[in-house]
């Protein structure tokens, strides 16, 4: 998702931040408007906790506010996080955190094991990716505890407590405790939990598409042995689930086997004499034995709940068995391939989750070339969705009917059009947008990426797509040895002309939504790293985003599920709430930067949708 016109304006911006981006003023990352001092806080060592949408910075001061406990809200079967944090006046050393089970109503209790806390480390950005940035230690990556670490005197250590309601909880109130140690020192924190009166589905009604790369954790982890990628790819797919993003493609190991035929006399009876000839002297007839793939598939959708994959299809606009495109040969193969593809999709029930993106962000120069592959695909495979990452232009109606435009250059009446001819809609974030828009780049705002997701809601998009969630390292800036990037926090470009060595910068945290394991940061140690992934906050603002999405979701078919038997007042009072209120955002440029409006807004559909399932 990279053409020249993007990259170029991206350079210019990321080249204005750093020349500006020196002064802090006014940088989310300093702000001290928020938070709440926890019992048990003092001078020796602070406590406080805050939403998990603010970025906490390493000196920001301990709020003055006082507050009773963390105080965290979810659904059944959802995840939802807060930020506990501990400042010391002076150094700890051997420090650990905990927590125990979570008591709920009428002897209801969440278990340990459903409350995770895991370390908020910082990666220390060098050069902003535009002028929303500063050059500062930034909050990304959620490691989990390993053993005891220390924490610098003066210095604010977050952690990240994580909890899992499991979808048989009672709804209600649940009350536990967070335990902190270390040498000399320990403090117990009161842990609160409000368990709402739904379920959250396992599998999504957004549709998400992220592109990943095995390759890339099999040379991090230093793994060779299949079984053991294997084992490391199931933990990767797991993380991915949790925060409900699904692979571009789920399967990379396991393909549809397809062997291409000629037809005998018998076969072709009755066809054209040019195709006959052409179809008993030429392999073109696919074949399929799909049983692997299917297999694979149908537990990937099962255990993981996947909503959609990439579909290749071969000839789209190029030679196919010998043929050049647009000649007969080329197209009783294509046509031949397409519809086996077509109709075995049917038959599984995947036509919906299937996409073909065999173009990414055309020049005007190559739409031409685009329409004829679409035109090739539309005629031998109608069914099947045709993505394509470019806003509505006059010269490709007709070609997509899946549009997946920058979320920049959305043009909300012109895909409104669209929609009424019946095309679909999915964005995507990369390099750009940069300021004023929601971005994915580690210094922005912490609700940037959960913002998106409400005005993903706002402007009828049922899908979001982002080009990479592991680009740890790139050849060009790192060609000797890989990037470590916990240590350098900006992802830099790779092809599009980047000579061996040279480093152009795309943004921090682009593409780069898990990193790898501590053990394997560089990449370069001689061991094999069996561990998952390491989270991120802004992987974890895309679940809450994607999350709210589903709130919304589950309030409208609630809604259009009752509207018969209820009063034309109460169905309207209820509309409004299917609504962003501008408190959260008014457009692509204005929106909150303090995560408190989305919270209340989540809380207020999370007690209509309560109502409406005991009605």
């Amino acid at each position: 998702m990279r053409n020249a016109f993007v990259l170029t304006v991206a350079l210019c911006l990321v080249g204005m931040a750093a020349a500006a981006a020196d002064a802090n003023d006014g940088c989310i990352l300093f702000d001290a408007s928020y938070g709440e001092r926890l019992p048990g806080s003092t001078d020796e060592v602070g406590l406080w906790w805050a939403s998990s949408g603010w970025k906490v910075s390493k000196t920001r001061p301990i709020p003055k506010q006082s507050g009773r406990a963390i105080e965290i809200s979810a659904a059944r079967n959802e995840a939802e996080a807060a930020q506990l944090i501990v400042r010391p006046a002076k150094g700890l050393t051997g420090f650990l955190a905990t927590s125990g089970a979570l008591a709920g109503p009428a002897g209801a209790t969440i278990s340990a094991e459903n409350v995770e806390v895991l370390r908020v480390r910082y990666v220390n950005v060098q050069r902003p990716s535009d002028i929303t940035g500063a050059k500062a230690p930034w909050p990304d990556p959620l490691p989990p505890f390993k053993g005891p670490i220390g924490i610098a005197a003066g210095e604010n250590q977050p952690l990240w407590v994580r909890v899992h309601v499991p979808r048989e909880a009672a709804a209600g109130r649940y009350e536990g405790l967070i335990h902190l140690a270390a040498d000399g020192w320990q403090a117990d924190v009161p842990l609160c939990v409000r368990v709402y009166g739904f379920e959250l589905p396992d599998r999504m009604t957004l549709t998400t598409a992220f592109g990943f790369n095995p390759g890339t954790v099999f040379g991090y982890q230093k793994i060779s042995d299949p079984q053991q990628r294997h084992e490391v790819l199931e933990k990767y797919w797991a993380a991915l689930s949790a925060h409900h993003i699904s692979p571009y493609s789920p399967t990379p190991y396991h393909s549809a086997q397809v062997e291409w035929v000629k037809r005998s006399a018998d076969e072709v009876k009755g066809l054209p004499e040019e195709d006959a000839k052409l179809l008993q002297e030429h392999a073109l007839t696919p074949k399929f034995d799909w049983a692997a793939w299917d297999a694979e598939m149908e537990r990937m959708f099962s255990t993981y709940h996947f909503n959609s994959f990439r579909l290749g299809i071969p000839g789209i606009a190029s030679d196919l068995q010998g043929f050049q495109h647009g000649t007969r040969g080329h197209t009783l193969a294509f046509t031949a391939y397409c519809q086996a593809v077509q109709e075995h999709l049917r038959e599984k029930g995947w036509l919906d989750e299937a996409y073909v993106y065999w173009f990414d962000e055309p020049n005007k120069n190559q739409y031409d070339h685009v329409m004829a592959g679409f035109r090739s695909l539309k005629e031998a495979a109608p069914d099947i969705n045709r993505m394509l990452t470019e806003q509505v232009e006059p010269a490709l109606v007709g070609g997509p009917n899946l549009w997946c435009p920058l979320s920049m250059w959305y043009g909300h009446a012109a895909a409104e059009e669209r929609r009424a001819a019946g095309d679909i809609f999915w964005w995507y974030v990369c390099t750009l947008p940069k300021k004023p828009y929601c971005g994915l780049f580690t210094d922005h705002p912490g609700t940037d990426l959960r913002v998106w997701l409400w005005q993903t809601w706002q402007y009828k998009m049922i899908g979001v797509l982002v080009w990479h969630t592991n680009l740890w390292t790139t050849g060009e800036a790192y060609p000797d040895t890989p990037q470590n990037p916990y240590e350098d926090a900006m992802s830099w470009m790779t092809g599009y002309g980047t000579k061996r060595g040279e480093k152009k910068p795309w943004g921090n945290g682009d593409g780069r939504f898990m990193y790898p394991p501590e053990a394997a940061a560089s990449g370069q140690q001689a061991e094999t790293v069996l561990d998952g992934p390491v989270d991120s906050i802004r992987f974890e603002m895309l679940r809450d985003g994607i999350e709210d999405y589903e709130y919304l979701a589950i309030l409208q078919r609630a809604l259009e599920a009752r509207k018969g038997t209820m009063s034309a007042r109460k169905y309207r009072r209820y509309s409004k709430l299917l609504e962003v209120p501008e408190s959260i955002t008014s457009d692509l440029t204005t929106y909150t930067k303090d995560p408190a409006p989305i919270e209340k807004q989540r809380d207020r559909i999370a007690r209509a949708i309560e109502r409406l399932s005991r009605q």
